[in-house]
């Protein structure tokens, strides 16, 4: 690795300082820095803190805010930006106008928003004057705002009582929030008790034609330490918007890492009141990640997000394959291909068409009765009805087809399922129906499908395939004999190929080297 490919992604952080070092700057940088990034810090306001209360808000004057921010542009210019603490409609504008420049000189810069307004103690950080110039000024220019449910009281003009402990109340405040707006919202529900015992996270995204409301689920976790939760979670956003994470893949992450910070955190108290959360690295169990609720879980109906349409067709749970390591797994687009590749002793095989004709029934047919000849893992792609009616061994489904397919057919057949996913937040969702497998991609740039826009690299592989070690999990995208060795070593079973076969000189020999490599590991 170069140098220059070596250099953390810069952040900032536009916040106030916590004399007592469990918030503001203070545990955005020791955020930053725990996730990879390299944190700079415009402090905001010099608070007078410590475990038990704010005594007192000194806000910097606004050319001592101006000047730190001019600096940083100046030579340390931004990934992402964490704003935290506007102590009052001044500092607001100010932001707003710097934002605005960055903006016009075509930065494409994620900023993530803490609207930090009250403290956990009840102190009111902010004057009175600065809710309007937030949603009038600074929030049509951020990309994600993380009110808690004072902050959501705040924001939405309502009395806090008025969000009250139920999905009704908070997914009206949010939808007041965001009106028209683009920006994203991570409702956090550490003050939230939906569920006796949880946690429930409320992210909205997308605009008008495709709005999202998604619930992230966890076990509350009973400690002392919660202090800076906030401000570590928007930082943690911002740190992985800076690597390339995208939105909600850093959301769930970056929910992981408090958790992980709350359950692992400091062993010996910090002062008489509430302690700092931890700060301990990377989120590697699954047990620190969220549920992604699934609509058409009976669960559903305490989220209202409930739909009768999806429940009906709502699985829970799939056989799975006769072993979790599938091994080499080649996508192919024909029945010649199948038997083909049966003959040299593959076992898993994928049959995707994407152009069918009339004939795809008959070739659906063909390659179920190739597949038990040989004693295939044969998967269907999209066609799931086919695969029913043909008694395949399985079918395959995308992201999108989750919300059309009926899964409770093709479980009540028999059939195996796998599901393709896209980063964390995909990989959580579609764990939640306990699919035969799932497929991670795209690792590299495929020739067969631009998949800019997700590729997951073999870090970020070895990281959600930690999540789940004895789960049956499939790599795809890019993947050719020179990759498959950094791919096998993230511990997946299973590496799904193309063009490495398709494509190679002599398909027998692709073959024969790159179930080696398998084999090797």
């Amino acid at each position: 690795m170069s140098v220059v490919d070596s250099v953390r992604p810069i952040v900032w952080t536009i916040a106030g300082s916590d004399s007592g070092g469990g918030a503001g700057i203070q545990a955005d940088l020791l955020t930053m820095h725990d996730l990879g990034v390299h944190g700079c810090s415009a402090i905001t306001a010099n608070t007078a803190q410590n475990t038990r209360g704010v005594p007192a808000i000194n806000a910097v004057p606004d050319t001592v805010l101006q000047s730190q921010l001019e600096a940083l542009i100046a030579d340390l210019r931004p990934a992402a930006i964490k704003i935290g603490l506007l102590a009052n409609a001044g500092q607001v504008r100010l932001v707003a106008d710097f934002l605005r420049r960055l903006k016009a000189a075509g930065a494409q810069t994620p900023v993530v928003y803490d609207p930090v307004a009250v403290a956990s103690s009840g102190a009111r950080l902010t004057e009175d004057s600065t809710g309007a110039a937030v949603l009038n000024e600074l929030l049509p220019l951020v990309d994600l705002v993380t009110p808690n449910r004072e902050e959501l009281a705040w924001l939405a003009g309502v009395c806090p009582d008025a969000v009250a402990e139920n999905a009704e109340s908070i997914l009206a405040a949010a939808r007041t929030i965001r009106g028209d707006c683009e920006y994203a919202l991570l409702v956090t529900g550490g003050h939230f008790a939906i569920e006796p015992g949880t946690t429930a996270d409320l992210l909205c995204s997308g605009g008008d034609d495709a709005v999202a409301e998604d619930w992230l689920i966890g076990e509350r976790i009973e400690t002392r330490n919660t202090h800076g939760t906030g401000c570590t979670l928007s930082s943690a956003i911002a740190a992985l918007l800076a690597q390339g994470y995208p939105l909600k893949d850093a959301c769930v992450v970056a929910n992981a890492y408090v958790r992980r910070g709350l359950r692992q955190g400091n062993s010996e108290h910090i002062g008489s009141g509430p302690g700092p959360v931890g700060h301990c690295g990377w989120p590697q169990q699954l047990r620190d990640f969220p549920e992604v609720l699934v609509t058409g879980s009976d669960r559903a109906k305490r989220y209202g997000c409930h739909s009768r349409r999806l429940a009906q067709r709502f699985a829970a749970e799939f056989a799975y394959p006769d072993s979790n390591r599938l091994g080499l797994y080649p996508v192919v687009d024909s029945v010649e291909w199948i038997e083909r590749l049966a003959k040299t002793g593959v076992r898993t095989l994928q049959l995707r068409i994407k152009h069918p004709g009339d004939d795809l029934r008959q070739q659906i047919e063909q390659a179920v009765a190739i597949g038990r000849e040989y004693n295939l893992r044969l998967f269907i792609n999209d066609y799931w009805q086919l695969a029913i009616e043909c008694s395949a061994y399985g079918v395959h489904l995308g992201q999108e087809d989750l919300q059309c397919a009926d899964l409770k057919a093709i479980q009540a057949a028999g059939l195996k399922l796998g599901i393709s996913t896209h980063g964390f937040f995909e990989l959580l969702y579609a764990y939640q129906f306990r699919p035969s497998y799932l497929a991670i991609g795209a690792i590299y740039a495929t020739k067969t499908k631009d998949m800019s826009d997700q590729l997951q690299g073999p870090q970020k592989l070895a990281r959600m395939a930690g999540l789940l070690p004895d789960y049956p999990l499939v790599a795809i995208g890019g993947i050719d004999l020179e990759r498959a060795p950094v791919v096998t070593e993230s511990g997946v079973g299973s590496i799904a190929v193309v063009t490495a076969i398709t494509k190679a000189p002599d398909y027998r020999e692709a073959v024969a080297q790159l179930r080696a490599v398998l084999e090797s590991h």
